[in-house]
């Protein structure tokens, strides 16, 4: 009897330390967002540990307009964490022998020009098709971000592509063109909309009630965050106005990604060999994994909308978005059971500088402390700008690409070069080297004229997704 009494004492003083540990954890959980509060757009955190929520919360404001608190279910844009949900939905095809994961992407799309290698779902999913990006060509057509911008216009867009930014299974080129078809290649597949597929597929199954694919900027969406940019010391909303799904366009709560996150360790939806395979490294063709970035000391790699990386030793699976103002985090620490999910509604929302520090709290006692590799020593000795000899009016003339149906002017200005477009403000060009120039529409971009002859015949632009497309100089 004696020792039954020490023993559930014992259990619960355990009990009483991992309450108080817990609430001083949540208490500095909430210092780190305390900079959203009522008067700003903010961000709402869900924190699943060992399959459950152990802390969720909204900090600021919805909407400013009419002071709308953010809660765990207000429903945010998350941008390119999207991306996961349509490999997943893909995966669930192949699964189901619909389709294979090394059928040519012109299988189901064959409006897309033949290329010199073919083209295979895999590559999309790995970002290793050498597709131009469908933001960076619809900026350079002529496009703004905040335009209503819609599936069918994407797809005009890619199909008029003949070239290529390198050769397929070759490199990674993240790349949102390849997000969008593998959306389009789950609906001809499928015969339902892309949404409608993943609604019954997916959400249903998870519980997942606020959560849709928006194909339709029309939709009515209760209970969604607007976006928001501090612009001079004012908030100005950030408008989205996209009628496309697949690589970005998923709406959704924290509530409803913890359910997500859950998937992983108990499937409901899939299986576990599904989800082993889905959460694979994706393979150039030579069968090396696709590096996103690599840098000393440090390898992230891709997998179907996710990166692996490690986190201070500890092995990580993330992905984030950024569109408009809307900011993404969904990172998970599968060998610790541990995920947490951040979904902002501000521009300036600094992502991995609020999550990992929210991480570092429940795992402190696992984590490895890792030196920074030393840099190289700064040259601080000026280096004096180069002159190039360009003559500027060598430059000016009316440049068209058939690949964007688009057309630019080139002038002088002000001992200026100016690049024009009938939808853009003047672009101002600066000069990079001989023949070389840089400048900024919604994206940073260079280019280099083209000489035959000592003329000059055109120029060749590119851009974070498009590379060396060419405009010809109207004669």
């Amino acid at each position: 009897m004696r020792l039954l009494t020490c023993t559930l004492l014992l259990l619960a003083q355990l009990q009483t330390t991992a309450q108080v540990n817990e609430s001083v954890i949540h208490r500095k959980i909430d210092s780190i967002f305390a900079e959203y509060d009522s008067l700003k757009p903010g961000v709402a955190i869900a924190i699943v540990k060992n399959g459950k929520v152990d802390f969720k919360k909204g900090y600021g404001l919805a909407n400013l307009d009419h002071e709308i608190p953010i809660t765990t279910q207000t429903k945010f844009h998350i941008a390119s964490v999207s991306k996961q949900f349509t490999a997943f939905a893909i995966f669930l095809l192949n699964g189901k022998g619909k389709l294979s994961l090394d059928d040519d992407i012109r299988k189901y799309i064959p409006e897309l020009p033949p290329y010199n290698k073919v083209i295979k779902i895999k590559h999309l999913l790995a970002h290793t098709s050498g597709l131009r990006d469908q933001w960076a060509l619809l900026t350079l057509a002529g496009w703004q971000m905040e335009d209503m911008i819609a599936t069918e216009q994407i797809l005009k867009l890619l199909s008029a592509q003949k070239e290529l930014n390198f050769e397929t299974g070759s490199q990674f080129g993240y790349c949102n063109s390849g997000y969008t078809l593998l959306a389009q290649i789950v609906k001809r597949v499928s015969g339902e909309s892309f949404a409608e597929f993943t609604r019954k597929n997916i959400f249903i199954p998870l519980g997942m009630n606020n959560t849709l694919f928006n194909e339709d900027v029309h939709q009515v969406i209760k209970n969604r965050a607007s976006s928001y940019e501090l612009v001079k010391g004012r908030y100005q909303e950030k408008r989205l106005n996209y009628s496309t799904a697949g690589a970005t366009s998923l709406t959704t709560t924290v509530e409803d990604l913890a359910k997500w996150v859950a998937n992983f360790e108990n499937p409901v939806v899939g299986n576990k060999d599904l989800i082993k395979n889905f959460n694979e490294l994706s393979v150039y063709d030579n069968g090396k994994p696709v590096i996103w970035a690599a840098r000393p000391g440090d390898t992230t790699y891709h997998a179907k909308g996710q990166l692996h990386w490690k986190h201070k030793g500890l092995p990580v699976i993330s992905h984030g978005g950024h569109d408009a103002g809307f900011r993404a985090v969904l990172m998970r620490f599968p060998e610790n059971n541990l995920a947490i999910i951040t979904l902002s509604n501000n521009e300036h929302y600094q992502m991995l500088g609020k999550v990992l520090p929210v991480a570092d709290l429940y795992l402190k006692d696992q984590l490895k402390e890792t030196n920074a590799p030393a840099s190289a020593a700064a040259n601080t000795k000026s280096k004096e700008a180069e002159p190039f000899n360009n003559i500027l009016a060598n430059y000016t003339g009316t440049y068209k690409s058939d690949a964007l149906a688009a057309e630019y002017k080139i002038l002088v200005k002000d001992d200026k070069l100016i690049m024009k477009h009938p939808r853009l403000s003047d672009i101002v060009l600066t000069e990079t080297g001989a023949d070389k120039f840089s400048g900024v529409n919604s994206f940073s971009f260079e280019m280099s004229f083209v000489r035959e002859s000592d003329k000059i015949t055109g120029f060749t632009i590119s851009n974070f997704g498009v590379k060396n497309l060419l405009f010809s100089k109207n004669n």
